[in-house]
């Protein structure tokens, strides 16, 4: 390490301590501190200690060698420079307000810190503060004294926005004619004082909690756009009016083709809030009894599938629309296998029931106990509809409607993709194609809920505090979503997905990982021989790089601060996000 002086043309030189080391062959130097603000007794000070010249004054070690510099604190940060860079870069703080301010800050905290480690606001104030300061992320932003309460405050500031944040994505990411997604989901509630949370479907499994639904609209790619929150017991195609009223009125796009799955746009939406948007066209699928009604007109022919798995057909139910039929005969077997295994569990709990009715001892009498029990177990399996089944005062009978199961038999694997856009625009494979895009909605929900960001559970109860908390996770998914896109070469995440594509025999086919990622899900190596990590792992790693408050002994009053020097994966990861961890 040296000092070395800049000019710095009409304005006073820079001084800075310097680092010389060899790449390549090469001789090169990084910064490491800027030391202009020093005086020159101090930095004349640091030139002896860096020569070796230590002042008699320095304490000694036990060995008897003197000790120039003293780490005073250790805080994580190369994982802060790659998120709070890459958001910076992405231009996200411009797109929550065009001037900084201690609002905007506190959000992008929010947004930072719900990517690296989700937690709550209180958590995330007593990490920010200069006294426990566990990162570099209050330091960077300013924010070394924030209180929980500006937090919340700073999130009802970003609520009030979030028209304007949404339009600004959308302008980003949609356009007149390209294609949209949008589903929905369920998240439960801790607490009964939110007017948003109500009892629903639970898609997380906790029928017990009350919950709230959120609507997800993202481009082709799944990069997020906008998010709007429901009450818990707002049924999914009630939530197809909100979407198309941001599409057409805030976002001002009159031509879209939005793709939502069979239980979101159903043959009422369409009747009703689709069809007199002129412009907006739709992709989605049909229900099994849909499907079957078909087979039963005669419009779908089994036999169609002999030698191919998708065909186009018409029927007079569907006028002015395309059906798309498709077989996926790997679909077909899971779905037998898994009714036979469901059936015959079922028939195990029936028979105890048949043998407890007859037993001798305490049988089991009268039809409201045994339909008690009996009601227990079809609740519990799902099949009620494949057996006939009598309930007589002291004794059950069952048996198999094998009829309906092979009628339901014959259907296993098929769907049918439903939709009014033109085959002129897109072929029989491109709508089916876009329909499966959906799975990158559900992938974001994961992403959301369970994986990175944990937007559950919810403890907010003010309904706006639980819009902005989603919108917040939103937000910083769209900061995740595009860090896991160039970090794809060092991630488990497949990063050459149209190879993996043109390789597909078909579209109807299970999509396959492309070589490239088998190799390295095999070999748990890069083709630069580094470890491969999945998101999570590669942040902890870089928070290894760590900034260290350092103190020379020649000059105590004035510590200045070091990054340690990245590893070589470190680096990598660093290049492949475009942003410089010395921020």
């Amino acid at each position: 390490m040296y000092v070395a002086v800049v000019p710095n043309r009409s304005s006073p030189p820079a001084v800075l301590l310097r680092e010389g080391y060899r790449e390549g062959g090469k001789v090169k130097s990084r910064t490491l501190a800027n030391l202009s603000a020093w005086s020159q007794e101090k930095i004349e000070a640091l030139r002896r200690v860096l020569r070796g010249d230590l002042a008699p004054s320095v304490p000694a070690r036990a060995g008897g060698a003197a000790e120039p510099f003293e780490i005073v604190r250790t805080r994580p940060h190369g994982h802060v420079a790659a998120v709070l860079g890459t958001l910076r870069r992405l231009g996200v703080d411009s797109v929550v307000a065009s001037k900084r301010s201690p609002e905007r800050d506190r959000v992008v905290a929010m947004m930072v810190a719900r990517v690296l480690a989700p937690a709550s606001k209180l958590a995330l104030a007593r990490e920010l503060r200069t006294e426990t300061l566990r990162t570099t992320l209050g330091e960077c932003l300013g924010l070394e004294s924030a209180e929980e309460d500006e937090l919340y405050e700073a999130m009802d500031w970003l609520l009030e926005r979030q028209e304007r944040i949404e339009q600004q994505l959308a302008k980003r990411h949609l356009s007149e004619g390209t294609l949209a997604l949008y589903d929905v989901t369920s998240t439960y509630f801790e607490g009964r004082c939110c007017p948003l949370a109500r009892f629903g479907h639970p898609r997380d499994g906790k029928r017990d909690k009350l919950q709230i639904v959120v609507g997800l609209l993202t481009n082709a790619e799944g990069c997020p756009v906008a998010v709007e929150v429901f009450e818990g017991n707002t049924a999914d195609p009630k939530t197809l009016g909100s979407v198309l009223s941001k599409i057409r009125d805030r976002f001002g796009l009159k031509r879209l083709i939005l793709v939502g799955d069979r239980g979101m746009i159903t043959s009422a939406r369409i009747r009703e809030e689709l069809s007199p948007q002129a412009g907006i066209e739709w992709i989605t699928a049909l229900r099994a009894p849909a499907i079957a009604a078909l087979v039963d007109a005669g419009s779908l022919q089994l036999g169609l599938f002999d030698d191919r798995d998708l065909a186009e057909i018409a029927d007079p139910a569907y006028p002015g629309e395309r059906l798309v039929v498709c077989r996926n005969r790997l679909l077909a077997e899971e779905r037998s296998r898994k009714r036979q295994e469901l059936l015959q569990a079922t028939e195990r709990e029936l028979d105890k029931l048949v043998a407890a009715t007859g037993r001798a001892r305490n049988p089991l009498r009268g039809q409201d106990q045994i339909g008690l029990r009996l009601g227990r177990v079809l609740g519990r399996f799902k099949m009620q509809k494949h057996f006939r089944l009598t309930i007589e005062e002291q004794r059950l009978r069952y048996e198999r409607d094998q009829q309906r199961i092979d009628r339901e038999a014959a259907l296993d694997g098929i769907y049918v993709i439903r939709t009014n856009v033109s085959p002129e625009v897109l072929s029989s494979e491109q709508t089916v194609r876009s329909y499966k895009r959906l799975s990158v909605v559900e992938r974001a929900f994961r992403c959301l809920k369970t994986v990175d960001l944990k937007v559950r559970p919810i403890h907010h109860r003010l309904a706006d505090r639980v819009r902005a908390h989603v919108f917040l996770c939103m937000l910083a998914y769209y900061v995740e979503w595009h860090m896991r896109a160039r970090l794809a070469p060092l991630l488990f995440d497949d990063d050459d997905p149209a190879h993996a594509q043109a390789s597909r025999p078909s579209v109807v086919a299970p999509a396959k990982r492309s070589t490239k990622a088998l190799r390295k899900a095999h070999t748990k190596r890069t083709d630069a021989d580094q470890p491969v990590h999945s998101f999570r792992t590669l942040l902890e790693d870089l928070s290894t790089v760590a900034k260290n408050r350092v103190r020379s002994s020649a000059a105590p009053d004035s510590p200045f601060d070091i990054i340690t020097t990245p590893t070589a994966l470190q680096h990598r990861a660093f290049d492949l996000l475009g942003v410089n961890h010395r921020m």
